[in-house]
């Protein structure tokens, strides 16, 4: 059995017995959070940086949107946005590069350039994608999503969400471990927001326990996305506060990785997270 807490990605050896705080780099014109603040490579760099140095354990690196009703980017054009920001940044900051794409050639081109993580929206269902995974040491992150980005908002149902997600991920993570990637090479997103009403993700946040029954870390996503915005009734940039609270809860829960916007916040908040957990 492995230990559910180690995360080997590339050269990385992380111990997620303390969560880590993912930072999100969106090189991108249409992200719904930062709406192309950081679309060149150079603004992508230096905003990088910025969350390195207030404490970002890890920097996932997307060139596509995933929003709801996200326009598909062509591969020539998601491969322009990120190969520079990851080759730059790889020589430049010692921690996880995570590459956001489901395409197996952007994963190819990532992992070249130095990325030490692929995180799927699509949980390596692309053809190739999960022969791509293999082909390194890198360590993937597997998503549950219902549907696409164009349409998965549009009055989505499950039965058993929490049940139809744990066993998507089993499924994913069982077809990942039979192509040869290790369990440690393994985390596991519920994907809130991804295909989910309010309803939904409410009910996966309070399940995290019980996804951790699969014996891999979670990752969870909640940074400024619309359950939250529903919930407290504001804008996607007066988000701050919901956001931390999300962060605060996942942890709790036993989330080992929090992918988020506001990272000085975020690292701050689990910090006292930590002291609770490990006193």
């Amino acid at each position: 059995m492995s230990n559910s807490n180690q995360f080997l990605c590339g050269r990385y050896h992380l111990d997620l017995t303390r969560p880590h705080v993912m930072g999100i780099v969106n090189v991108t014109p249409d992200s719904f959070s930062d709406g192309g603040r950081y679309a060149s490579s150079q603004l992508a760099l230096e905003h990088a940086m910025q969350l390195v140095a207030a404490g970002a354990d890890i920097l996932d690196i997307g060139g596509e949107s995933t929003r709801p009703n996200a326009v598909p980017v062509s591969l020539d054009e998601e491969l322009s946005r990120v190969i520079p920001v990851i080759e730059r940044l790889a020589k430049e900051v010692d921690v996880p590069l995570s590459i956001d794409t489901y395409k197996p050639q952007v994963m190819r081109e990532a992992v070249n350039a130095g990325a030490a993580i692929i995180n799927d929206v699509r949980g390596l269902q692309e053809p190739g994608a999960m022969e791509v995974a293999a082909e390194g040491n890198a360590g993937v992150c597997l998503m549950h999503m219902k549907g696409v980005p164009q349409t998965m908002q549009q009055d989505p149902v499950y039965e058993d969400v929490v049940q139809e997600v744990k066993s998507f991920l089993l499924e994913r993570m069982q077809a990942t471990l039979a192509a040869g990637i290790t369990a440690e090479r393994i985390v596991l997103d519920p994907g809130f927001g991804f295909g989910k009403r309010t309803v939904h993700n409410i009910a996966l946040l309070n399940a995290l326990p019980e996804l951790l029954e699969l014996g891999r870390p979670l990752l969870v996503g909640l940074s400024r996305k619309s359950v939250l915005g529903q919930i407290i009734g504001s804008d996607v940039d007066q988000r701050l506060h919901a956001s931390l609270a999300a962060s605060v809860i996942s942890a709790m829960k036993g989330g080992r990785i929090v992918r988020v916007h506001d990272v000085k916040a975020t690292v701050d908040a689990l910090k006292v997270v930590n002291a609770v957990i490990n006193a």
